[in-house]
């Protein structure tokens, strides 16, 4: 199993048995408010999503993470890392995290994506990070900036929105700014 340890939290790999947790903070309003597509609606689309987290780390070696306090292994208080996403044209390895409202203001959000960061640029030949936010959620943004991703451009993925703000981090200033 993939596992990753922070200084106070547990990364590991998904499994099937963290579907209920995975409903339980995605279907909460309150974590999908610049969420376009709303909160999942059911215990079965969560199985679904579950099922497409699983088999992206069988296809590709990286996914998201379950993310639990060191202090309180076992107890899911988010998930985190990364996943090829649809850019519009393209499909890029994109950065998402999500976790429970009782987990807020923590900075376990910044926590999981540098380590996704490192163990994505440890693990092969891999040249950039991506992130899409919407232009409201000032603290991902935040969370981007902290481990260097910088704005190259906006994507109109949400018809009668505003377009998503993309961000990107490479190789090479992932490796400046770790002094690598």
């Amino acid at each position: 199993m993939r596992y990753l340890e922070t200084e106070r939290l547990i990364l590991r790999a998904v499994t099937a048995e963290d579907t209920q947790a995975l409903f339980d903070i995605y279907g909460d309003p309150a974590t999908n408010l610049y969420n376009p597509n709303g909160p999942y609606p059911s215990l079965d689309y969560a199985r679904q999503r579950m099922a497409s987290w699983l088999d992206g780390w069988a296809a590709d070696g990286i996914g998201q993470w379950a993310v639990e306090k060191r202090e309180a292994p076992g107890h899911v208080i988010g998930f985190g890392g990364l996943s090829y996403k649809d850019y519009g044209s393209e499909m890029r390895l994109n950065l998402g995290y999500r976790f429970a409202t009782s987990a807020w203001g923590c900075g376990y959000a910044s926590e999981t994506a540098r380590a996704s960061i490192g163990f994505a640029f440890g693990e092969g030949e891999r040249e950039a990070i991506y992130g899409m936010v919407r232009p409201a959620n000032l603290q991902s943004i935040r969370v981007l900036a902290k481990q260097g991703f910088r704005q190259i451009g906006q994507l109109s993925d949400v018809p009668g929105d505003p377009p998503s703000l993309v961000f990107m981090l490479s190789r090479d200033d992932y490796a400046r700014e770790c002094g690598k």
